[in-house]
C-alpha cells in the first residue's frame, strides 16, 4: 500500500471518528449539568475535564483530517466502528476515574467498555456515595450505547455518504426508513417515546415504594435506560434487590423484553402492523429459547430445592433468567446465591446469555434471528431426507416480510454463531487458568460476551488485570458481532490487496 493510500485512509477514517468523539462530548453536558443542579462541584468539574478533553482532541482530529479526497467505503466504515468503540471507552473513562470510585485507570475503562456495550458487569467501588451526576452518566452509558453511538452521530452530527458501513459495524442491520440518517432518528425517536412512558410507570412505582419524589423520578430514569438498553447498570449495588417490590421488578420486565426486541419490530408495530409480533422468526424463536431454557432453570431449581413454591421460583428464577436471556443482568439476587442453584441451572442459564436478544436491538447474545434461522434450516434438511426431490419447496422465514431461506443466509448465522462459540471457548480456557470453577467461569464467560451482566462474584476490582482485559474485549467483540472487528484487525495488512 503506498503512502499515499495510507495517508488518505487515516485522514478519513480519524475524521469521521473525531465527529463520532465529539457527538459524545455533548453527551457530557447532560451529567454535567445534573452535577451543577444538585450542587456536586467536583463532580461537575470531572465531566467539565471530561468535555475538554473530547473536544480538544475531536476537533484537533477533525482539522488535521478536514481536507481528506476520499468517500467512505465499506472498509472504512466497519473499521471506524470498531476503532471509534475503543477511543471513546478510554476518554469517557476519564470522569469515573477522577470520581476516585475506581482502583485503577483498567477499571475505570472496564465499566465505560460495559456500559456501552450494556453488559452490566461493575468494578466500581463505594456506590453508596455515589454522586448523581455520576449515576446520570453511567445510565447514559447504557442508553447511549443500546442505541449505538455511532447512531447517535448518524442522527444529529454527521451528514455523510457511507454510513451505512459505520451503522451496520456497530451492530445494526435493519433499514426502518430508505435514508439511514432517517433511519437512525427513528432509533432515537422510539427510544425517547419509551423512555417517557417507561420513566413514568417507575416513577409511580417508585412513589408506592416509599422514595421521595426526586429521587422516584431519578431512579425511574436510570432504571428506565438500562432496562431498555438491556444495561444493568443500576444506581444501588444491591441492584433490583433495593428495591424490594414486585411492582418494580414486573415493570422492568416488560421494559428489557420490550427493549430486546428488534427496532423494525417497534417501528411496524407503532405503524398499527401487530401482526408482526407473532409472525416475526425472532419473537417466535424468543418464547421458544426462553421456555426451553427456564424448564432447565427450573428442573435444576427444583432438584436443589432452592426456592420452595412456585410465586418465588417465579420472582427469583424467571426474573434472573429473562434478564439472562434478554442480556440485560438486572439481578434480585446477590451474586454469591448462584453458587446455592447447582450445574443444571446454571447450564440453563449459560445457554440464555448466549443465545441473547434479537438483531437491531438494545441487546447482545447470537440472536434469536440467527438461532432460529439455523432452527428452520436444520428442520428443513431433516424433512428433505423423507421427500421426494419434485415436492421439495423453497423454505422461507418472516422478518418484515417473507424471505427465501437461502444458503448464504444459513451460511452468515453460522459463521456468526460459531465465531460466538468459538470466542466462548478461548474466553473459558483463559478463565480457567485462574481456577475458578468451571460453572461459574462458564457464567462469567457468556456473561461478558452475550453482554449480560450478570456475574457469580468472579467479576470484582479483585479480578487478575488479564481477565479485566479479556473481558473487555469479550465484550467489545460481543457488541459488535465481530465484523467490524474482523476489519479492524485485517485492514492495516490486508487493506492494499483490494487496490
Amino acid at each position: 500500500m503506498s503512502k499515499n493510500i495510507v495517508y488518505s485512509d487515516l485522514k478519513i477514517i480519524n475524521y469521521y471518528t473525531a465527529k463520532i468523539v465529539e457527538t459524545m462530548g455533548w453527551v457530557m453536558t447532560i451529567p454535567l449539568v445534573t452535577a451543577l443542579i444538585f450542587e456536586e462541584w467536583n463532580t461537575a468539574i470531572d465531566f467539565g475535564i471530561g468535555m475538554a478533553i473530547s473536544f480538544i482532541f475531536g476537533f484537533t482530529l477533525e482539522i488535521l483530517c478536514r481536507d481528506h479526497e476520499k468517500e467512505l467505503d465499506w472498509i472504512h466504515g466497519m473499521f471506524i466502528a470498531a476503532y471509534a468503540w475503543i477511543i471513546l471507552t478510554i476518554i469517557d473513562a476519564v470522569p469515573g476515574y477522577l470520581s476516585g470510585h475506581y482502583l485503577s485507570f483498567l477499571d475505570s475503562v472496564f465499566d465505560v467498555m460495559s456500559g456501552f456495550t450494556t453488559t452490566g458487569l461493575v468494578l466500581i467501588q463505594r456506590m453508596y456515595d455515589l454522586s448523581i451526576g455520576m449515576n446520570m452518566w453511567r445510565a447514559l452509558l447504557t442508553f447511549v450505547g443500546g442505541q449505538g453511538m455511532i447512531v447517535l452521530s448518524l442522527s444529529f452530527l454527521i451528514g455523510m455518504r457511507g454510513g451505512y458501513a459505520m451503522y451496520i459495524g456497530e451492530g445494526k442491520s435493519e433499514k426502518l426508513l430508505p435514508s439511514f440518517t432517517k433511519t437512525a432518528r427513528a432509533i432515537w425517536d422510539i427510544s425517547l417515546i419509551y423512555l417517557a412512558i417507561g420513566t413514568i410507570a417507575l416513577f409511580i412505582a417508585g412513589l408506592f415504594i416509599g422514595l421521595k419524589p426526586v429521587n422516584a423520578l431519578l431512579n425511574g430514569i436510570w432504571i428506565f435506560m438500562s432496562a431498555w438498553s438491556t444495561g444493568g447498570f443500576a444506581p444501588h449495588s444491591q441492584n433490583i434487590l433495593y428495591y424490594h417490590s414486585m411492582l418494580y421488578m414486573l415493570i422492568t420486565m416488560v421494559i428489557f423484553i420490550i427493549g430486546s426486541f428488534n427496532f423494525a419490530l417497534h417501528y411496524a408495530v407503532m405503524n398499527k402492523n401487530r401482526k408482526e409480533i407473532y409472525k416475526n422468526i425472532e419473537t417466535q424463536s424468543f418464547f421458544i429459547t426462553v421456555l426451553i431454557t427456564f424448564t432447565i432453570v427450573a428442573i435444576g431449581l427444583v432438584r436443589n430445592n432452592v426456592y420452595p413454591n412456585a410465586v418465588i421460583l417465579f420472582t427469583k428464577g424467571f426474573y434472573q433468567l429473562i434478564s439472562a436471556h434478554t442480556t440485560t443482568g438486572f439481578m434480585n439476587i446477590y451474586p454469591s446465591q448462584f453458587g446455592s442453584w447447582g450445574t443444571l441451572a446454571m447450564v440453563g442459564i449459560t445457554i440464555a446469555m448466549l443465545i441473547g436478544g434479537s438483531t437491531s436491538s438494545t441487546a447482545g447474545g447470537i440472536k434469536g434471528m440467527r438461532i432460529g434461522i439455523i432452527a428452520k434450516s436444520f428442520a428443513f434438511e431433516t424433512k428433505k431426507l423423507f421427500m421426494s426431490s419434485k415436492s421439495v419447496k423453497v423454505q422461507k422465514f418472516h422478518n418484515q416480510e417473507d424471505i427465501d431461506l437461502d444458503n448464504e443466509i444459513v451460511k452468515n448465522a453460522m459463521v456468526i454463531t460459531m465465531m460466538y462459540i468459538l470466542s466462548f471457548i478461548v474466553g473459558l480456557i483463559i478463565t480457567l487458568i485462574y481456577k475458578y470453577p468451571i460453572e461459574k467461569a462458564a457464567f462469567e464467560v457468556a456473561s461478558a460476551l452475550g453482554n449480560v451482566g450478570l456475574s457469580t462474584g468472579i467479576t470484582s476490582p479483585s479480578m487478575p488485570d488479564v481477565l479485566k482485559v479479556l473481558f473487555i474485549i469479550l465484550m467489545w467483540v460481543g457488541r459488535l458481532e465481530f465484523m467490524a472487528v474482523i476489519a479492524f484487525v485485517a485492514y492495516p495488512f490486508l487493506g492494499a490487496k483490494r487496490r
